[in-house]
């Protein structure tokens, strides 16, 4: 019969109990403690050194055959995290979950990363402890969840949560990309249609005007001379834009830079609204998510903050952390901070009241 390790604490005395106990499985055990009058914190299955003896040879193999480079992506991810909440809500102990998800995984950053996650777990290590070692498949925000739900005893309905809000998320990401493909189509014919005239038409223009044989008017001139560069050098136009891109990288490794591109783009037409919007509506659910599934709120607050990729969100963030540490409401701080409009501070003020 299957040997189970349990941490819990006694109703009546509050002490923390360490102990044993011998179940037909881990819903079983936990009947069996229950019981006792014990609050059940933690339990897994002792594995046999037996059974185990060549575990390690046979992980060391299927990891040989498994490397990859890169992380995982939100779409597998996001079925993964569905499948395990299916598993956890049928009964299925944690660790036979997470092997019959990595043995119908195909090889990849996913699979690698269960495989550490079962390894860890079979040592004794939470489920939340193992995937906080996995960092390319499992960030910060997706732990705390966990840990929030192994706290709670409420794993499966965490899941969902989860699995939820990746979807909720991925959905976002395609509708701001979609919004985003009509303003760079405008910039692309605009950039086109403006070489086209510089390259081609102004030159004929300027023959005429050289035949006339007068002074032209500053603006002309200038408008010439800018043509005679482009046709000069029109090699050196695609190098532009790579040379801007790199220029804002360089620019963003320092956090006072960082700040002042992000301030920059959150002011451009169109593209500025998307981006603000965008941010809030991914930093809004990562903090609702997050505080619905019983994380504290400073801790949900620095989760959402590095979830934000902008550095003005991040600043804002920041001030909001430190004024509800010291006692304040997050409705003052956020207005304060005018990073969203006056309806998102309303709703959560009247959250806060409620």
């Amino acid at each position: 019969m299957p040997v189970f390790q349990y941490e819990a604490m006694d109703n009546q005395t509050g002490l923390e109990i360490k102990d044993q106990i011998e179940a037909e499985t881990e819903d079983h055990a936990q009947q069996i403690i229950r019981e006792k009058g014990f609050f059940v914190t933690r339990i897994t299955e002792k594995v046999e050194r037996k059974k185990e003896a060549k575990a390690p040879e046979r992980r060391a193999a299927r990891k040989k055959t498994t490397f990859t480079i890169g992380g995982v992506s939100n779409k597998k991810l996001t079925t993964f995290t569905r499948q395990l909440s299916t598993l956890q809500d049928a009964g299925l102990p944690i660790l036979r979950s997470l092997r019959i998800l990595e043995n119908q995984d195909k090889p990849g950053p996913l699979k690698n990363a269960l495989i550490g996650v079962i390894e860890d777990i079979e040592s004794g290590n939470t489920l939340s402890e193992a995937m906080a070692k996995q960092p390319k498949a499992f960030d910060n925000l997706y732990v705390n969840m966990v840990k929030a739900g192994e706290a709670g005893g409420a794993l499966e309905i965490i899941l969902q949560r989860l699995a939820e809000f990746k979807e909720r998320s991925m959905s976002l990401r395609r509708k701001v990309q979609g919004a985003m493909i009509y303003p760079c189509a405008v910039i692309t014919v605009a950039t086109l249609i403006v070489g086209f005239i510089m390259y081609w038409i102004i030159p004929k223009f300027k023959d005429i005007f050289i035949g006339f044989g007068v002074e032209l008017p500053k603006i002309t001139q200038v408008l010439i001379d800018m043509s005679d560069m482009v046709v000069k050098y029109w090699f050196l136009i695609p190098v532009i834009p790579f040379s801007m891109w790199l220029l804002i990288k360089i620019i963003k490794k320092n956090k006072t830079g960082a700040y002042i591109i992000d301030r920059i783009a959150l002011k451009l037409p169109i593209l500025g609204a998307i981006i603000g919007k965008s941010t809030v509506a991914r930093t809004c659910r990562t903090l609702g998510t997050l505080i619905a599934s019983g994380v504290p709120i400073l801790e949900a607050l620095s989760i959402a903050r590095d979830t934000a990729g902008n550095e003005v969100f991040r600043k804002a963030f920041d001030h909001i952390h430190a004024s509800i540490r010291e006692g304040e409401t997050m409705a003052v701080p956020l207005r304060e901070t005018r990073i969203v409009d006056d309806l998102v501070v309303n709703m959560v003020d009247v959250g806060e009241e409620t």
